[in-house]
């Protein structure tokens, strides 16, 4: 039997494309598995907000006393980090039999069906799901949502979070081809969340031609607040006085609304108490979504890899308040908008430390200096380029003081590339002497 990382080599070689959209051949597969969940799912699709929105869900369900899965992705450093079983990832060797189980119906037949490497683990990790006694199953769509993998699972409840301008080599080059796609994880007769405030037309009218359920922040859900706490309000169902997430930045509110309206939509099959929801909003923890960590200098992890989420990241930053010197560690992906990215929060940083990363996909860090040189106007501000992440992030320390930030942001793989020894503890250069 192989280990996960022999089987992880094998799904890389399997398929020509890394991406493949369509569902005929992960749901033949599926379909010869015996694939299906036993207990209530919700899917979660959009551009930004996804994981965030499955975070907090776990949180409040996991208060609640549910066993819960959450199926999410990429992973930062170790491929277990995709399923995480009670809050914890799974273990290698579970996920190994899965992918066995999974070959052995890919081949069962004399016509072998080619997976992608997200297909191929996709179904491994729903049939650990499947293995596993829940109550209930959260499934983050990887890409889109109406073709991706993860929509072959019959959801109970569907949530779209923002939608913006990413992926549009297969999406659409607009906000409504890219709804439309998003829409796809909606069902006839089944709650829809649209936490989006300005979501594509596309979505809401995809929602009544099927006939689902739809929930629309600002008509059947409402939130306000002042800077302590904020109140919800939809469908017979009120709660007031919430403290904000633990999850950082303004963006968070957006999320929990529409997490406390697919909890108000799902409340038959899986109450909660307000105790529970106070406890999972206060408790939720999520890796590189604004993430803070001290030290000196203050360490900031963000994936946003789209001008939507780099825009949110840098007003999130501008609330910080003041730091003399912001250094931004930066890798990104080469089919990203980047020259938005790019002069959005520019403005906020003082120098850059470009970086390579270890994907074919990705912009070298050559090629995103010269990005950045050709809109930059600012005289003071400085750049330099890097091998990987961790050697930027070395520099960046080395270079800044104790009352300064440094940033890294544009991708999984820039976030992930820090945190391959686990969460680095900044400690200024002064105080190591």
């Amino acid at each position: 039997m192989k280990n996960l990382s022999e089987w992880l080599s094998f799904c890389e070689q399997l398929h020509p494309k890394n991406i493949d959209m369509g569902l005929e051949r992960v749901r033949t597969v599926a379909q010869r598995m015996g694939l299906q969940m036993h207990c209530p799912v919700i899917t979660v699709a959009g551009t930004n907000g996804k994981g965030s929105t499955c975070a907090m869900l776990e949180s409040i369900l996991m208060q609640a006393g549910y066993r819960t899965a959450v199926y999410s992705s990429p992973h930062f450093v170790h491929f277990e980090e995709r399923l995480r079983l009670q809050g914890e990832n799974v273990q290698a060797h579970a996920l190994a039999a899965g992918f066995e189980r999974v070959e052995a119906a890919r081949t069962a037949q004399s016509d072998d069906i080619s997976l992608t490497y997200f297909e191929f683990s996709t179904l491994a990790i729903f049939e650990v799901i499947r293995q596993t006694p829940l109550d209930v199953v959260i499934l983050e769509v990887g890409l889109g949502g109406r073709l991706d993998a993860v929509n072959i699972i019959e959801p109970d409840c569907a949530i779209i979070t923002s939608i913006d301008l990413d992926h549009m080599e297969l999406l659409g080059n607009n906000r409504e081809t890219i709804g439309f796609e998003k829409a796809g994880i909606m069902r006839s007769g089944r709650p829809v969340i649209v936490s989006d405030p300005l979501p594509p037309q596309s979505v809401l009218d995809h929602a009544g031609k099927i006939g689902a359920d739809l929930w629309q922040v600002g008509k059947d859900f409402n939130v306000s607040g002042d800077p302590q706490q904020w109140n919800w309000a939809g469908r017979g169902r009120r709660y007031s006085g919430l403290a904000y997430p633990a999850l950082r930045g303004a963006n968070q509110l957006v999320n929990a609304s529409g997490v406390l309206a697919a909890l108000t939509a799902m409340r038959e099959s899986l109450p909660v108490t307000a105790q529970a929801i106070r406890n999972g909003f206060a408790f939720v923890e999520f890796t590189g979504r604004f993430q803070i960590i001290a030290g000196q200098p203050n360490l900031v992890l963000d994936v946003a890899h789209n001008p939507h989420s780099v825009a949110a990241l840098a007003a999130n930053l501008d609330a910080m308040g003041y730091f003399p010197t912001t250094h931004a560690v930066f890798g990104a992906m080469a089919d990203k908008d980047l020259a938005p990215m790019l002069s959005r929060i520019n403005p906020l940083v003082d120098r850059w430390y470009f970086t390579d990363l270890p994907t074919a996909r990705a912009a070298s860090a050559l090629q995103l200096q010269t990005q950045w040189q050709a809109q930059n106007t600012r005289k003071d501000a400085q750049s330099a380029v890097f091998s990987d992440p961790s050697a930027a992030l070395t520099a960046a320390a080395a270079a800044a003081d104790p009352a300064d930030r440094i940033v890294v942001f544009g991708s999984f793989y820039t976030v992930g590339g820090v945190l391959q020894q686990g969460l680095p503890k900044l400690h200024g250069a002064h105080l190591s002497s």
